[in-house]
């Protein structure tokens, strides 16, 4: 990897993972596209936990809310943490249960590009669904809209599925108004990326190995983090402004290419 790929692909992933297109499905077809390899999964784990420390920073009165609630035993904050709880758990399961086929699938760039063309019918259906107000707020959620969106949510693990993409659709399925679906899929994403991290940093420390170009990974990781930033705020102004479908075309037109190129081109 070089200094100029893994700018890009730190930017790339910033920008890809809050909004609906796959970030890990963009690196899949990027890295190699541009023919870079790295072993396992380390660089993708690393770049998402810059995209987390976004998060943080975006819904941080909410995130000091949650945890102020939880040692002021706020009903509604306790109600919420244990939302969050129930999602990560079936995501977690999902994970645990399909991980090294899950594994193999960011070896295949075409599969990523049929992946896309999914995520763009999902993304076009969020849209239509993000017009209507909906009658819940968090508040209102049910344990099991949290198991529904948990499922959404571990699929969106596969690479071409979008994770903001699903669990905001989920979450309008089971009728969250728009506000509140972006909320807690924003807020269901740190649970989710935290453990893979965690996961793949315990596997760094017992190996004793620290990964080649460690240094340009975190550079990548640094750009991911200020880059998703920018795409969280961007995300909330187009679904909110009804410029959500527009995603869809892009999926489409990436996912198209992708299939095309990796198994015809190729």
């Amino acid at each position: 990897m070089s200094f100029l790929e893994a700018i890009f692909l730190g930017l790339l992933q910033g920008f890809t993972e809050f909004l609906p297109v796959s970030s890990s499905g963009h690196l899949v077809i990027f890295e190699h596209l541009l023919g870079i390899s790295q072993p396992g999964i380390t660089f993708e784990v690393l770049v998402h936990f810059g995209t987390m420390l976004s998060i943080l920073v975006v819904f941080w009165e909410d995130l000091v809310a949650l945890i102020g609630g939880l040692f002021k035993k706020n009903r509604g904050q306790k109600k919420l943490f244990f939302l969050l709880l129930v999602a990560t758990a079936v995501t977690g399961f999902i994970g645990l249960a399909m991980g090294a086929f899950l594994k193999g699938l960011f070896e295949e760039p075409a599969i990523t590009g049929f992946m896309l063309l999914i995520t763009g019918f999902a993304v076009y259906l969020t849209a239509r669904l993000g017009k209507y107000p909906g009658g819940k707020g968090i508040e209102k959620m049910s344990y099991m809209d949290a198991l529904a969106t948990g499922v959404f949510q571990g699929i969106a693990i596969i690479p071409g599925i979008s994770r903001s993409g699903s669990t905001i659709l989920a979450s309008l399925f089971r009728g969250l108004k728009r506000q509140a679906a972006i909320k807690y899929s924003f807020l269901l994403a740190l649970p989710a990326i935290f453990g893979a991290t965690l996961l793949e940093a315990v596997d760094i420390v017992r190996l004793g190995e620290i990964p080649a170009y460690l240094s340009l990974y975190l550079l990548a990781t640094a750009l991911a983090f200020i880059s998703g930033i920018i795409a969280i705020k961007l995300f909330i102004r187009l679904l909110n402004k009804g410029k959500f479908h527009y995603f869809s075309y892009y999926c489409w037109a990436m996912g198209a290419f992708s299939i095309v190129y990796f198994l015809v081109l190729k």
